[in-house]
Order: structure tokens, then C-alpha cells, then sequence
């Protein structure tokens, strides 16, 4: 398989499994540093991630990469109704395939929200020994009524206002976007969803971030990593932030995640165990 260009404006997308992926790089490439591979939210898509992965690149010296994934910005349609688990089936599947064709040797996984999801989700189902840290921001683990209600509201702004065009600007598809997440968290079937098992089989330190007002998620999420994580843990509590760190307080949630990086890049320079994170401040 022939390694994805090194890019911030690829001429042509990456095809996994069958589909076309847009994608977007930064800073230097996965053989000349480590790679912050980052994963978008539910509506999501490269583009909303704004100046934030050039800004990742450039306070920690590494190099970053970003895609949308399938039914996102303008990769390829996804096959709708999604099926119920289709986080564990995007980590499972469909991101090993991305680490392979970007080259890479060792780094960090970032995301967001469903991203953030995961990202937990692989590093706690496979054994890659490159992947060294999570950084997880507005993490779900399990379904709250208070997010399902949120999501309900959305849909039903959705359908009323002008939500389908202002989120043309970024989808090639805003219709099947909004629909192929919401219905998915709303269907009935996904009340029960919990995937927190994956925390138990973490074995890299982990940053969690989260706004004390987000309002998709409370801060239980981040408690269940902290109850059951048997690796090191951060945790950021953001005040004034709701759902979106990196959007709304984005010169402290890039502090932090610059922290956190360059402490990581500290126990791996001085050969240390991984369970020292939390001394190496």
C-alpha cells in the first residue's frame, strides 16, 4: 500500500474501504517527527477544525493530520441508516487503514467528541505500541438524557431554520450529515449504547479536557476515565466552555495539549515507564 502525500492540500483523497477520504497535513511528516492524528466530532469535518491543527503543529513541533470521515465535509457519502455501532466499526476498521497509508511510526490520538470516542476505542481494543498518548475532548462513553435531549433539539432545528445551509458550507451533503448522526443517537436501540469497557485497557497517559458546560455531555464522562483508567490521567475542567474546547477557549485547551505533549516527548527522550507521567511535570 503506497503511503497517503504528505500535504495541507492533497490533490487527491486516500480510499479506505471502498470509500474517498478527504484529508489535510501539517508540520512535519510522520519520518521526521511524531504525528497528532486528530478526529472530528459528530458534525465535524476538516474544515471545522478552523486554524486548530496548524496551531497543534506549531506549539508542539509535531506534525498533524487531519481527514473527514466517510458522510463528512466532502469525503465520500456513507451508507445510511448508520448502524449502531459505528464509532467502534470507525476504529476498528477504518482507522488502522488511515495509520497505514499516512506512514505512521509513532505519536498521539486526538479527538473530539465522537472522535474522542474513537480514539479511546481503538487504543483500547488494539495493541499499537506506536500510538503513545490520548487526548480526549468532550469524550462519550455512554448516552445521558440530558445529551439525547440536545440532540432531539437539534434535529428539530434542523428541520425548521436554517441549520441545513450554514452547514453547507462545510458538508458536501448537510442533509445525510445531520441525519446520519442524529438519527443514530436517537434511535431508540442506542439508549443502552456504553462502550466505557475500553477505559479498563488503556495503557498510555491520557488528557481529558471537557467545558463544565458542555451541553451534550456532564462531567460524569470524564469521571468514568478517571474511576477506571489503570494509565496515567489528566484531567482539564474548562470553565465558561461548552462542547467545543479547542473552539471556544482555544489558547487554554492548546496550552494544555501542549503540555501534555511535551511532557509525553519528555518520558520518551529520557526512556522512562509510562507510569512516571504523572511526576514528570
Amino acid at each position: 500500500m503506497s503511503v497517503a502525500p504528505w500535504s495541507a492540500s492533497p490533490v487527491e483523497p486516500m480510499f479506505v474501504d471502498g470509500a474517498a477520504l478527504e484529508y489535510a497535513c501539517y508540520g512535519p511528516p510522520p519520518g521526521k517527527a511524531p504525528t497528532v492524528v486528530m478526529l472530528h466530532e459528530g458534525l465535524g469535518c476538516i474544515a471545522l477544525w478552523r486554524n486548530f491543527p496548524q496551531q497543534v503543529a506549531d506549539a508542539t513541533g509535531m506534525g498533524v493530520f487531519v481527514y473527514s470521515r466517510q458522510g463528512y465535509g466532502h469525503s465520500d457519502p456513507a451508507t445510511l441508516p448508520r448502524a449502531m455501532d459505528f464509532m467502534t466499526r470507525e476504529a476498528l476498521v477504518v482507522l488502522p487503514d488511515v495509520l497505514t497509508q499516512i506512514g505512521f511510526r509513532r505519536g498521539i490520538l486526538l479527538g473530539h467528541s465522537d472522535g474522542a470516542t474513537i480514539a479511546a476505542i481503538y487504543a483500547g481494543s488494539v495493541s499499537d505500541h506506536r500510538v503513545r498518548g490520548l487526548i480526549l475532548m468532550a469524550p462519550h462513553f455512554f448516552t445521558e438524557p440530558g445529551g439525547l435531549a440536545r440532540i432531539a433539539r437539534a434535529r428539530r432545528e434542523f428541520d425548521s431554520d436554517d441549520m441545513s445551509s450554514r452547514m453547507g458550507k462545510y458538508h458536501h451533503d448537510p442533509t445525510a450529515t445531520f441525519h446520519g448522526w442524529a438519527d443514530a443517537w436517537l434511535d431508540p436501540r442506542f439508549a443502552d449504547w456504553n462502550v466505557a469497557e475500553v477505559i479498563d485497557y488503556l495503557r498510555i497517559p491520557v488528557l481529558a479536557i471537557q467545558g463544565r458546560e458542555d451541553q451534550f455531555g456532564t462531567l460524569a464522562q470524564i469521571r468514568e476515565i478517571e474511576s477506571r483508567s489503570y494509565a496515567p490521567v489528566d484531567i482539564k475542567i474548562l470553565e465558561d466552555c461548552g462542547h467545543a474546547p479547542h473552539i471556544e477557549q482555544t489558547e487554554k485547551t492548546l496550552e494544555t495539549v501542549a503540555e501534555f505533549v511535551c511532557r509525553l516527548e519528555r518520558i520518551e527522550a529520557a526512556g522512562s515507564n509510562p507510569a512516571d507521567f504523572k511526576h514528570a511535570r
